[in-house]
């Protein structure tokens, strides 16, 4: 594309993980049995909940959900890494760094929202158990996944879109394994204060939001708990709670991370290795926590697994 005496980029280059050859085979290993373990274990979530009648519920359809998000967020990122790492060109075109900022941000901020509508589903369990059947019935819960896809949709276009007016010069170099909006922003030649506004403005909206709620429906669910006279009470009550509280710390542990990492130091090294645990880690640890902390989930996958063995 030119303007005038002006040569701009058509093209990126993601610098990723630059090291020997040896350390390179090493790590497409590592990456790929993550990736094949993280879309294996999501899999068997979302078939195991499809096939039980008994898993049908408000819970287990948020958390069917969550896997498929899971699987997108990752497949976004990780298969171009392992091509790089394979290759002498890391070149990833405009047109494709484009779409993978729009399906990551997608992806990540569907993660998000879906997360805070499993803290609404456990709020209302917990603290109204009553009126549970009646709320969370089927058309709210329809409601309720096609907001988040909504909103996930029209906050990423929101970010992306304005990346478009935006001139890159020639020889672009992307210090990431994968097209990091705030990256690419960096590397702009023309004026990003737009951007960056927009940027700040979603990510208030559909970050810090949810997140708000989610810690406003524990405030109450551990109010709850607390009223509960008998401890066998408190500890089943609680108990339904801890699978969704640690993949909620451990992913808004790791993505916080990921930009303190990128805030406090220059290198781009404590970057990578936390968007690795962000991108790929994460994901890949979701369906362990579920399966192991829940019961009829860690039931069902057994009897599951073992009708596979056995045809």
């Amino acid at each position: 594309m030119e303007s005038g005496n002006q040569t701009y980029a058509s093209e990126f280059r993601l610098l990723g993980f630059s090291a020997k050859s040896e350390i390179q085979f090493i790590l497409f290993g590592l990456f790929l049995t993550m990736y094949l373990v993280t879309f294996a274990g999501n899999l068997l979530i979302i078939l195991a909940i499809s096939l039980d009648s008994h898993l049908h519920t408000p819970m287990y359809f948020f958390l069917s959900n969550l896997s498929f998000a899971d699987v997108c967020f990752t497949s976004t990122t990780v298969p171009k890494m392992l091509m790089n790492i394979q290759r002498e060109s890391k070149v990833v075109t405009y047109t494709g760094c484009i779409t993978q900022i729009f399906l990551f941000l997608v992806f990540g901020c569907l993660d998000n929202l879906l997360l805070a509508v499993m803290a609404y589903d456990r709020f209302m369990a917990i603290c109204h158990p009553l009126h549970y059947t009646v709320t969370m019935n089927p058309r709210l819960c329809g409601l309720l996944i096609l907001g988040s896809w909504g909103l996930s949709v029209m906050g990423s276009l929101l970010e992306t879109l304005p990346v478009l007016r935006l001139s890159f010069c020639t020889h672009v170099e992307i210090p990431h394994f994968f097209c990091d909006l705030p990256e690419v922003l960096k590397l702009a030649c023309s004026e990003t204060l737009i951007n960056n506004i927009v940027v700040y403005f979603s990510t208030s909206l559909l970050a810090v939001v949810p997140f708000t709620g989610i810690l406003f429906s524990y405030f109450q669910i551990l109010s709850c708990i607390l009223k509960i006279s008998s401890a066998g009470g408190k500890y089943k009550a609680f108990s339904t709670c801890v699978s969704h509280l640690s993949v909620v710390s451990l992913f808004y542990g790791t993505g916080l991370g990921v930009y303190l990492s990128s805030a406090m130091t220059p290198s781009s090294g404590a970057s990578l290795i936390s968007s690795v645990m962000y991108t790929l880690v994460t994901p890949m640890l979701n369906p362990f926590i579920y399966s192991l902390r829940n019961q009829d989930m860690k039931g069902d996958l057994e009897r599951f697994l073992g009708r596979m063995a056995i045809s």
